[in-house]
């Protein structure tokens, strides 16, 4: 394991548990010398993890379009930061980099990475680990409606198991780490 995809939002949230993940996460990538990739943005949790990569010496490359740069969004500190036409090619751009996808809480954007990348991976377009960590519960009800997808039938069963569902940072780890084991 190498490096890591993390999606997360673009602002800190307002319980602060979302913040010390952030940062307990990019201290522990860091640790263990894992790369963060990531949206490359300097603000929320997207620049808390970076900081704490790069606080911790580690690595961090960003992945931004040239739109988002032009609105002095994008962190000017990265080890490695590249710029892209689109949003689309800068998720493409960001899991070709990466051997894992990690999902902290979000927005929109977030949703909209988390969604289109389990959708490379029931599609076997994207073949690498997916984890969700529901902190504090965030993602609960998200979960509730990914079953009742199952009990409606537009989603399988099987493809619902493509994405793992952790509570805490080193279990995350942990369940990367024991998918490229196998």
């Amino acid at each position: 394991m190498q490096s890591l995809v993390v999606y997360c939002g673009s602002s800190s949230g307002t319980n602060p548990i979302y913040r010390e993940t952030a940062i307990e996460l990019g201290e522990k990538m860091a640790t263990r010398a894992i790369r963060l990739i990531y949206g490359g943005g300097g603000f929320g949790l997207m620049g808390n993890v970076a900081d704490a990569v790069l606080q911790n010496d580690g690595e961090v490359t960003g992945v931004i379009p040239n739109f988002l740069a032009d609105l002095e969004v994008a962190h000017q500190t990265l080890t490695e930061l590249h710029f892209v036409e689109t949003m689309h090619e800068r998720k493409f751009k960001m899991v070709q980099l990466a051997r894992g996808v990690v999902a902290l809480p979000g927005g929109y954007g977030t949703l909209d990475e988390l969604f289109e990348i389990l959708t490379w991976r029931q599609l076997k377009l994207y073949e690498g680990p997916v984890v969700l960590i529901n902190i504090n519960g965030y993602y609960d009800l998200l979960l509730q409606q990914l079953d009742k997808c199952i009990t409606d039938g537009f989603l399988k069963a099987e493809n619902r198991q493509l994405l793992t569902v952790v509570d805490n940072v080193d279990e995350c780890l942990e369940r990367i780490a024991a998918y490229w084991a196998n």
